[in-house]
């Protein structure tokens, strides 16, 4: 039984610091996709590159990989005889969502205003997913502990959106209002994805459920942009900087490593530890590399908090009783 404990707690503390940095990925994927809708003038088409892009360097893997090829047949047959449904194999459209938000609103928002928004749909979602055992995981119950780590990280990005908006004003503002409300709808997605990417890892491994996000994303997003090219035409010219194109790739490594950890840690606490990922590596973004406002105090002051949240969650979970889940 200590073994087992051992074990089952070396788990969450890694799945702790894989979180954190699944969520400095996310942080730099937004920077990224954001530029690449910018210049390319549609967001949707940002999407897709980075969609397709990380979906053929996953067909390339799988060409090469027998236990690859073994885990997609392994959920293949999951989803025939059962425990699988086919709605599990949908996450890659929150996912399609979500990067598709980053392409529509990063440039004008800001890296950091969209890591909050984002983080508000997604601490709210990942209770309510956790609660109904959406993820592989089970059931797990949402005590005083935990509900009070989640309130305490919604108020942290509270004050980092204060010290965000403190110099913003001008005739941008209402229509930075309206897009702070597409990555906030994609963080109520993403708790989601997480989880039954997480159910299809369970049965295949974490790198066939990422293929499949990528492979439903994609096609999602390829109808979408089909309707945009019809209304607007195809982009005049793509860039030729090398790290515009680096989306895709970087969201085969935070897929694949959410569905391998959500499994140790839960959906509410890898939305913590994620959390404290993006908004520190945001902070750093905004410092080194800024497209708005200035880093001010109070945004500082919301990353302290929120990594206090994430301490308080770990503790919680380590002590509850889905404590031994892993």
């Amino acid at each position: 039984m200590t073994a087992v404990r051992e074990k089952s707690d070396l788990r969450r503390r890694l799945g702790v610091l894989l979180g954190m940095c699944c969520g400095a990925g996310v942080a730099v994927q937004a920077r990224i996709n954001g530029a690449l809708g910018d210049r390319l003038n549609d967001g949707i088409a940002a999407a897709v590159v980075s969609f397709g892009s990380g979906l053929i360097l996953l067909l390339v893997v799988t060409g090469f990989s027998g236990r690859m090829r073994a885990g997609l047949d392994a959920i293949r047959r999951s989803l025939r005889a059962g425990p699988l449904r086919w709605w599990h194999l949908l996450g890659g459209l929150c996912g399609a969502f979500f990067v598709a938000s980053q392409g529509l609103s990063v440039v004008t928002i800001g890296v950091t205003a969209f890591t909050i928004a984002v983080v508000a749909g997604q601490l709210s979602s990942g209770l309510v997913v956790d609660r109904l055992g959406v993820g592989p995981a089970g059931v797990t119950p949402v005590t005083p502990v935990r509900l009070g780590a989640a309130v305490l990280a919604v108020g942290a990005v509270g004050v980092a959106a204060l010290g965000r908006s403190g110099g913003e004003s001008g005739s941008g503002g209402a229509v930075a209002y309206l897009l702070i409300a597409l990555p906030a709808l994609a963080g109520l997605g993403l708790a989601w994805q997480q989880a039954v990417n997480g159910r299809l890892a369970t049965v295949g491994g974490p790198v066939p459920a990422t293929a499949i996000n990528f492979a439903t994303g994609t096609a999602g997003l390829l109808v979408v942009e089909a309707a945009q090219i019809a209304r607007i035409g195809l982009p005049t010219e793509f860039p030729t900087a090398p790290w515009l194109y680096l989306g895709g790739a970087i969201g085969v490594f935070f897929i694949a490593v959410a569905a391998l950890i959500v499994r140790w840690i839960g959906v509410l606490l890898f939305g913590l530890t994620s959390v404290s990922g993006q908004l520190i590596c945001s902070v750093v973004l905004d410092g080194l590399a800024p497209t708005g406002t200035r880093l001010s105090p109070l945004t500082v002051i919301g990353c302290v908090l929120t990594l206090f949240a994430a301490v308080i969650a770990v503790i919680g979970q380590g002590r509850g009783p889905d404590s031994d889940s892993a």
